[in-house]
C-alpha cells in the first residue's frame, strides 16, 4: 500500500516484479531444496526416496467465495488441499509450486494475503515454496498448486491394498466443513437480502473454522509408524468420507461396511445439522473438505488401532465388490453411494 494508502496496482509490478514481491521473503529450509525461487526451474534433491507429485486447483465460484472466505485463509487451505494427497500416500511433502490467475479487480495487497495464508501454511508443516508462476485472468482468481513430496522405498500406501476383514480407520470428525459452508451461504444471503447488518457468527466457531482453515492430521501418520501399524490402504478425505470410501474398495475390487453410531461427528457440526433439519450423518458421509485420512487396517491391529486416541474404527471391509453397506444400531442397512463434490458453483 502506498503511502496515500491507496492499494497498489498489480500493473506497477509486471509478471516478475511481482513473482519477487510475493516471494521475497521466502528461503528454502529443506536439505532436497537445492535451487527454489529466482530460476527457470526449481532443483530437488531425492536422495535415494521416491518422489510423489500431486496438483489442485482453485477457482473463485466453484471451490470458494470471496464473499465470506479471508484472503489469507483462502491460501492456507490451498496448501492444506495440495499437501493432503502427499501424506495420504504416506510421503512427506516438501516442496511447492504454486500459480495464480489474478483479474483487474485484485490489488498487489490482496495477493499479499494469499501470500501470508500460504507462508503461514509451508511454516506450519516445513515445507519449501520452491516456484510458481503469475498471469492475467479474465474471469476471476485462480490458484494451481503443486505439491513434492518423498517417500522411503516400499513405504507408499496406495488405495488398492484393502483386504476382507481389514478394519476401516478414521482421523478426526466428519460433516464439519460442509455445516460451516450451509451457513456461511445463508449468512451471506440473509446478508445481501437486508440493508447490510453483519451476520452473528459466535457460537459457530468449530464449523466455520473447519470450512475456512482446516488443518491436517499429519501427525498421526507418525503415530501409525510408532506402533508399527502399517495400512494396507488409505486416501485422504476430500471429496466426501461415502465417496473416497467407495474410491478404496473399488480399486481394490472389494467391499465394505460401516456403523452409523460409529461415524465421528462433533457436537457443534450436529447442533447446526439440527437447524438445517439434516440427520448430521448425511453431511459426515457426503459432505466432503474434512481433509481428514482414512484407511484400512489388519484385523490383527485392533488392540494398536484402539490405544491411538486420533483414529476410530468405523467398520471393516467384505469380500463382495460393489457391496457398499452403512449398518444402523436396529440391524438395518443401506446402501452407500458417492454423493460428494460435483464440482457445482458456489450460489
Amino acid at each position: 500500500m502506498n503511502d496515500h494508502g491507496e492499494k497498489t496496482s498489480i500493473g506497477e509490478f509486471g509478471k516478475y516484479g511481482l513473482i519477487h514481491h510475493l516471494t521475497k521473503n521466502f528461503r528454502p529450509s529443506l536439505k532436497s531444496t537445492l535451487l527454489g525461487i529466482g530460476d527457470d526451474a526449481a532443483v530437488i534433491d531425492s536422495r535415494n526416496c521416491q518422489t510423489l507429485v500431486s496438483t489442485d486447483m482453485f477457482l473463485e465460484g466453484i471451490h470458494f467465495s470471496l464473499v465470506y472466505t479471508p484472503l489469507k485463509h483462502l491460501g492456507y487451505k490451498a496448501v492444506v488441499r495440495a499437501i493432503s494427497d502427499i501424506y495420504a500416500m504416506n510421503g512427506t511433502p516438501e516442496q511447492l509450486l504454486v500459480s495464480t490467475g489474478i483479474s483487474s479487480r485484485f490489488a498487489v495487497e490482496d495477493i499479499e494475503l494469499i501470500y501470508e495464508g500460504i507462508g503461514a501454511a509451508c511454516e506450519r508443516y516445513r515445507i519449501d515454496l520452491a516456484g510458481g508462476d503469475t498471469t492475467s485472468s479474465v474471469t476471476g482468481l485462480a490458484i494451481s498448486l503443486t505439491a513434492i513430496g518423498r517417500a522411503d522405498k516400499g513405504s507408499i500406501i496406495k488405495r488398492n491394498g484393502a483386504r476382507p476383514n481389514d478394519l476401516i480407520c478414521v482421523t478426526g470428525d466428519f460433516g464439519a466443513a460442509y455445516m460451516g459452508l450451509q451457513l456461511l451461504e445463508r449468512e451471506r444471503r440473509l446478508f445481501e437480502k437486508s440493508t447490510g447488518i453483519q451476520p452473528d457468527l459466535a457460537g459457530y466457531e468449530y464449523v466455520i473454522g473447519r470450512q475456512l482453515k482446516p488443518d491436517f492430521p499429519a501427525g498421526t501418520l507418525l503415530e501409525l509408524e510408532n506402533s508399527k501399524i502399517v495400512p494396507t490402504s488409505m486416501i485422504d478425505v476430500t471429496e466426501g468420507l461415502a465417496s473416497d470410501l467407495i474410491q478404496i474398495c473399488k480399486q481394490s475390487q472389494t467391499g465394505c461396511r460401516i456403523y452409523y453410531s460409529k461415524i465421528p461427528v462433533d457436537y457443534e457440526t450436529s447442533r447446526v445439522a439440527e437447524e438445517f433439519n439434516i440427520d448430521p450423518v448425511t453431511p459426515a458421509l457426503n459432505g466432503g473438505e474434512d481433509y481428514e485420512l482414512l484407511f484400512t487396517a489388519p484385523l490383527e491391529d485392533i488392540d494398536k488401532i484402539n490405544s491411538l486416541h486420533s483414529v476410530k474404527v468405523i467398520g471393516y471391509i467384505t469380500e463382495q465388490p460393489e457391496d457398499y453397506f452403512i449398518a444402523g444400531d436396529d440391524g438395518s442397512e443401506v446402501r452407500l453411494s458417492a454423493q460428494g463434490w460435483t464440482g457445482k458453483a458456489a450460489t
